[in-house]
């Protein structure tokens, strides 16, 4: 059902004003959601000083748009402080819990509220995704023609799970996973603010532990402020220190030590990568091992494993993306302990293929010379010749068919007349790739 403004932008509004009653019984990320841009950390790439949403909201003048990104971002909370700083009508919505018939009786009251109060309506989709097409078809005409300024919020890719007719009336604002560094900073925040944080506690901590629990935080504001609370909660009332031991104590295993840096961490992704290129899969599995122990975030390394099996194995075992990519998959269906299994599967199998940097060289190659030559342009035989009037230009009438011919190849320029001699993939001889090198030898022998 839709919330009126009134209950959404209160704490926006006036964030300490029951402080002494419910507001105490909040979840310690909820009583520190940014209430301005002074307090709010990390994306500056999409509302820093001068960005476009930045000024829109200064200027309450907010388009439509959906927020993209991460559990724990600030889509939310974004959201929040638009209602807070904007002159418009808000409300909002969750795709869980509301229908068809919630969208009209906002629409309803969004041509009211235009008519008698020349207010404009905003309103606020958390979860976008859920929302089902015909739900978002009803959306589309409203949106459209200014009616309702939809703000979406969704972790979720848009482009999967949005209608693309919706998606061409919005704009997409990609919000990026919090740093540890900027995570470390939310909980400073928290751990000094008087009036909604722990501030009245005489807390004290060790910079350390806070990089612990940001890095277990996996860039979410939200996860890394209830551990703290929950860190908190052990100690007496007028305080105390908050160690690595209490840290343990709360979440087990997952507990490493770290630098007061974070050099540890990307040490241990360094040395990971480096295992499997150098096929070494007991050294993978160990750093695999760390990983998995300080709770680094499981897409992460899915990604790393996926990167290393294109970029360091190649064409010389092609099998090893397949095997990475089902990984990454399978990491996102089942979860840990689980996860584990597939990962520990996709690593040794990197680490143990042949290796080879050819493919991922040829294409940094071609790329440089695309970027820094001029090219010159699609040979005629080679371009499309499948509509009216293009044998009048002359389009694919050379054309050879290459399986007409023996071995299902037959030579003939495929290169532009400028790039005529570039040579960029250069098969080596592990694996697959010496099959591949021989293939093309026989077919282009004065390049292979």
């Amino acid at each position: 059902m839709a919330e009126d403004y009134d209950l959404f932008a209160a704490a926006a509004h006036n964030p300490g004003a029951d402080t002494g009653s419910t507001r105490r019984f909040e979840p310690l990320a909820q009583r520190m959601r940014p209430r301005n841009f002074q307090e709010f950390v990390g994306q500056q790439q999409a509302v820093g000083a001068g960005k476009f949403l930045r000024r829109m909201i200064e200027a309450d003048n907010i388009p439509s748009l959906i927020l993209y990104g991460p559990p724990g971002t600030g889509k939310t909370t974004l959201a929040q402080m638009i209602a807070g700083m904007t002159g418009s009508h808000f409300q909002k919505l969750n795709a869980v819990s509301s229908g068809i018939s919630d969208i009209r009786a906002i629409v309803k009251e969004a041509e009211e509220q235009r008519k008698f109060y020349q207010k404009r309506t905003i309103v606020f989709i958390d979860e976008i995704h859920r929302f089902n097409k015909s739900q978002q078809d009803v959306l589309l005409p409203y949106v459209e023609d200014g009616r309702l300024i939809l703000i979406g919020a969704t972790t979720e890719n848009p482009f999967f799970e949005v209608n693309h007719a919706l998606l061409s009336r919005v704009r997409i604002v990609q919000l990026q996973q919090l740093t540890d560094g900027q995570l470390v900073h939310i909980l400073q925040q928290a751990l000094t603010d008087k009036e909604r944080g722990l501030g009245k506690q005489d807390i004290k901590v060790d910079e350390e532990i806070l990089q612990a629990l940001a890095q277990m935080a996996g860039g979410d504001a939200r996860i890394a402020l209830n551990l703290l609370e929950e860190m908190a909660a052990m100690l007496p009332p007028q305080g105390g220190e908050l160690t690595l031991s209490m840290l343990k104590e709360l979440v087990g295993e997952r507990v490493q030590h770290y630098d007061k840096k974070g050099d540890n961490h990307y040490d241990t992704v360094s040395a990971f990568i480096k295992s499997m290129r150098g096929s070494d899969p007991d050294a993978a599995l160990h750093y695999l091992a760390r990983m998995l122990v300080s709770g680094e975030d499981l897409n992460f390394i899915a990604r790393r494993v996926a990167i290393c099996a294109a970029e360091d194995v190649g064409n010389a075992d092609p099998m090893a993306l397949v095997v990475a990519m089902a990984a990454v998959q399978a990491c996102q269906f089942v979860g840990l302990p689980e996860a584990r299994i597939p990962l520990a599967e996709a690593v040794t199998y990197v680490a143990s293929a042949p290796k080879s940097n050819a493919a991922y060289l040829g294409i940094d190659a071609a790329l440089a010379d695309v970027r820094s030559k001029n090219c010159g342009t699609v040979p005629l035989h080679l371009r499309d010749s499948h509509y009216k009037g293009a044998a009048k230009l002359g389009y694919g009438q050379d054309y050879i068919y290459p399986h007409s011919y023996p071995g299902h190849f037959t030579p003939q320029q495929y290169l532009p007349d400028a790039m005529k001699d570039a040579h960029y993939y250069k098969p080596g001889e592990n694996g697959a790739e010496q099959r591949q090198r021989d293939y093309l030898h026989r077919c282009w022998p004065d390049r292979f």
